[in-house]
């Protein structure tokens, strides 16, 4: 049985073309880009090249406006470290209760150990932020704004562009960690007033390992790794070339592809939910149907467990995600969903399917003839669903 794979926003599969760039770097092309002989000059050309790839993707004005780290989490503490010493006299952050945990963790950790006091802006049923709550957060004292373009676990899309320029009305800077956004929906850097944003390579078909933050030319910028020179003193190491050059080339790709990913990819997404819905009752999809990444779908199943219905499908070959996390002896379900108020009869069975260039038809029709059984076996066992209040049905409004 061939395996499905619709997990897509927790990593995608290096896509071949990309190795096969990848691999010259690794042997024949091993220089060190700082050098100064032709082995050296060889490998900067090609970084040159990638970055330029990578600029295309986002539409950045200038290529050195790109940062490259190890990843989105590098990204994310490099901009909001590097906002709080560059914006003297401001030591407020703002951002939204559903970032990634890159963010949270970092924010609480700033909170507890500087002082720093941080805004934490809810979120509605769909997942939109509040922009009340938002616009009464700024103030004289923010040094910045960090808000997700998309959720990864809804998929939800923040209007960014909006809240950059209220930012700006602030005198704060404004990052937006893009790490499910890159590669899946058309970005105009040039054309917005975002300062700085995040950026994950496995998250488009790229390698591992490897990242980039956006600093848009003339954003003061203090670097998080101090050494050598490279990339103009703001991420001191040798670069890891094959992965930089893996990056431009998925970047490349993701823009050529970028046609499907709004039309076929979100058809396959759209297609399982009405299938999933019509078959399973007691189910919905949470999120901002209106305003959503085009592979990303998250279904509520009530009564029941995520991890149990992960299980099952991986046993069927099929994988995906769950928003729940053992913690403590005691399965929680995501921040996310919590912060929308979504029930817990429904949040505990959430489970995310998120497509890729690479799903088909055929993967669609494979979960739609497994789920419906999966569901009813684990209701058939569950406590919660033989004890339910049929006669007070919940009528969700996420999606």
């Amino acid at each position: 049985m061939t395996p499905v794979y619709l997990d897509n926003n927790a990593t995608t599969r290096t896509d071949p073309d990309v190795v096969a760039a990848m691999l010259p770097y690794f042997t024949e092309q091993f220089g060190n880009a700082s050098s100064m002989h032709a082995f050296g000059a060889e490998v900067g050309g090609a970084l040159k090249r990638a970055r330029q790839q990578l600029q295309a993707l986002l539409g950045a004005e200038y290529d050195h406006e790109i940062v490259y780290t190890s990843g989105g989490t590098e990204a994310d503490n490099a901009a909001i470290l590097s906002a709080l010493e560059t914006q003297i006299g401001r030591d407020e952050i703002i951002t939204s209760a559903v970032e990634h945990p890159a963010i949270l963790s970092l924010v609480a950790h700033l909170e507890k150990t500087r002082g720093v006091k941080v805004h934490v802006i809810g979120v509605d049923a769909r997942g939109r932020l509040d922009l009340d709550a938002y616009r009464a957060a700024l103030g004289p004292k923010t040094a910045i704004v960090s808000i997700m373009w998309a959720n990864n676990e809804t998929g939800t899309i923040f209007p960014v562009e909006q809240l950059a320029r209220l930012a700006h009305e602030a005198g704060a800077l404004f990052h937006t960690d893009a790490v499910q956004a890159v590669g899946k929906i058309p970005l105009n850097l040039a054309e917005s007033e975002i300062d700085m944003l995040s950026l994950s390579g496995h998250k488009l078909h790229g390698p591992k390992g490897i990242g980039a933050l956006y600093v848009r030319k003339g954003v003061r910028f203090r670097p998080l790794v101090r050494g050598g020179h490279q990339e103009r003193g703001r991420r001191a190491g040798t670069e890891n070339a094959p992965a930089i050059v893996g990056l431009g080339k998925a970047a490349e790709l993701a823009l050529a592809h970028m046609a499907d990913e709004q039309t076929r990819v979100a058809g396959l997404r759209d297609r399982l939910e009405k299938g999933l819905l019509q078959r399973i009752g007691n189910s919905f999809v949470t999120g901002d149907a209106d305003h959503r990444l085009p592979n990303t779908s998250n279904v509520a199943f009530e009564y029941i467990e995520g991890e149990a219905i992960l299980l099952l499908m991986n046993k069927e070959g099929i994988a995906a995600s769950s928003g729940s996390a053992c913690t403590s002896g005691s399965l929680e379900p995501s921040h996310v969903l919590r912060a929308m108020n979504v029930p817990y009869t429904a949040a505990h069975g959430a489970i995310r399917f998120s497509f890729s260039r690479e799903n088909s038809e055929v993967d669609v029709d494979r979960v739609l003839e497994a789920m419906p059984p999966i569901i009813a076996r684990l209701r058939d066992m569950s406590p919660f669903w033989r004890e339910r209040d049929t006669s007070a049905a919940f009528n969700p409004t996420y999606a």
